[in-house]
């Protein structure tokens, strides 16, 4: 009898009200997870809708970074379905871990922070404290950029050899808006940020937007995640530099200290 009410209890019910186009998106991301990329027309029949609804399914995911679109008009996994195929305990025991020393360090800078981890070309942002001030930078959690272009996405890459570096972008535009980075460009900014350990981002990924940013280690000394801080542009001088980086380089030991 146990057993049996053990069952029920585990067994999936499906939700009284369940818009379709919500269940097909879901289901359609299930999809792309498990198989890896799918056409329009396998869309449409795995789902058993039209080809038109298919598609306009597939272009909300790429819009939202739960899919990305090939030359060859596939579909393929996004930045944040191949994110969540990195270990959610990892995940969410770095979230624990920074959270606390991230509150810390906005109390004492009144700016907003962000941390934020690499997959493949992209960056995300998985923990975001805002400041309190009228005029800030807004919480960046969730969002998806492109890793040369943003301040935590450089640190991350400056982690890796050029050879990885190099190979990461070998392959080219792996869909059709995708902007490649210059190569040599981007590989002299690198050197930068392994001397001074520190990235600055000026304007690149918003307008009116300043960003400093550090490596947070593991206990190996490995680059696993990056702390920065977003500001508005009107509040940055260069001589806001050094105390901003002195304050991100306590509290990124300080979440290496707590993982």
């Amino acid at each position: 009898m146990c057993d049996d009410l053990g069952m029920v209890k585990s067994m999936k019910i499906p939700p009284t009200y369940a818009p379709n186009s919500v269940d097909h998106a879901l289901r359609l991301a299930q999809i792309l997870q498990l198989d890896g990329s799918v056409t329009v027309s396998e869309a449409a029949a795995r789902l058993g809708v039209a080809r038109s609804t298919a598609h306009r399914l597939l272009t909300a995911l790429v819009y939202r970074d739960f899919a990305v679109r090939n030359e060859d008009r596939t579909y393929r996994v996004g930045p944040v379905l191949a994110l969540a195929e990195r270990a959610r305990s990892d995940l969410g025991a770095l979230r624990a871990a920074a959270l606390g020393p991230m509150r810390a360090l906005v109390d004492r800078i009144d700016e907003t922070a962000n941390l934020s981890v690499r997959t493949g070309r992209n960056i995300r942002f998985i923990a975001s404290t805002e400041c309190a001030r009228a005029l800030r930078v807004g919480s960046r959690e969730g969002m998806v950029f492109p890793a040369h272009q943003a301040t935590g996405g450089l640190i991350e890459l400056a982690a890796l050899p050029d050879e990885e570096v190099e190979a990461l972008y070998a392959d080219g535009p792996r869909d059709p808006g995708e902007e490649m980075p210059d190569l040599a460009h981007l590989r002299r900014e690198l050197r930068v940020v392994r001397r001074s350990g520190v990235a600055l981002n000026l304007e690149r990924t918003e307008r009116g937007v300043v960003a400093v940013g550090c490596a947070v280690k593991d206990r190996a000394g490995g680059t696993t995640a990056a702390l920065s801080v977003s500001m508005p542009g009107v509040r940055y001088s260069p001589g806001t530099l050094k105390p901003l980086t002195a304050a991100l380089t306590v509290t990124a030991e300080a979440i290496t200290r707590a993982l």
